[in-house]
């Protein structure tokens, strides 16, 4: 069974805790962010798809690391 190394599970929380925070801050509002996996997912996939698919600047594995089913 293939697992994620710790320097990839690393990259995972840097990458969402990444988007979470930048949420934060560019949230206009008085009312508070809470963390939903679901919505930084979204987010990360837009960040992902101008990365990696339309700038070529990465791998999606080296974007956000996944293990392949």
């Amino acid at each position: 069974m293939n697992e994620l190394t710790k320097q990839q599970i690393e990259r995972q929380d840097f990458v969402d805790n990444s988007i979470f925070e930048l949420m934060q801050r560019l949230n206009p509002s008085n009312r508070e962010i809470e963390w939903n996996i679901e919505m930084i997912g979204d987010v990360r996939d837009v960040i992902e798809e101008w990365l990696v698919e339309r700038l070529h600047f990465t791998d999606i594995v080296a974007f956000y690391p996944f293990v392949a089913e």
